[in-house]
């Protein structure tokens, strides 16, 4: 199985910026999309943004031009570098990855990291 590991949370003000990591360990074979979603309270969770293994983005509207994911595939680590942070980004962030092996996909989430953005 995968394992993911979320760094990076915290509590900044509106206008600040985060830099959230994930790093991906155990039974690697062939990582497909990365991204990272988000749930805030009373609400559900939504897709902030993903990247492919070829670099392909996208995007919630509501974080474009503010937020860039990325990725480097040696370090099975995908990045979610938030910038311009309001109080409505505050939530808890999940990273997952998409993995094949053989014809099979796999979904894989991570614990969670708080981010909250307020004054």
């Amino acid at each position: 199985q995968v394992q993911l590991v979320e760094s990076g949370g915290g509590l900044v003000q509106p206008g600040g910026s985060l830099r959230l990591s994930c790093a991906a360990s155990g039974s690697i074979f062939s990582i497909n999309t990365m991204g990272w979603y988000r749930r805030a309270p009373g609400k559900e969770r939504e897709l902030v943004a993903t990247i492919t293994s070829v670099g392909y983005t996208n995007y919630a509207d509501s974080v474009k031009g503010r937020f860039t994911i990325s990725r480097d595939n040696a370090k099975n680590t995908v990045y979610l570098q938030m910038n311009s942070l309001k109080p409505e980004d505050t939530a808890v962030y999940y990273c997952n990855v998409e993995q094949l092996q053989g014809s099979k996909r796999y979904n894989y989430w991570g614990q969670g990291t708080q981010v909250t953005v307020s004054s």
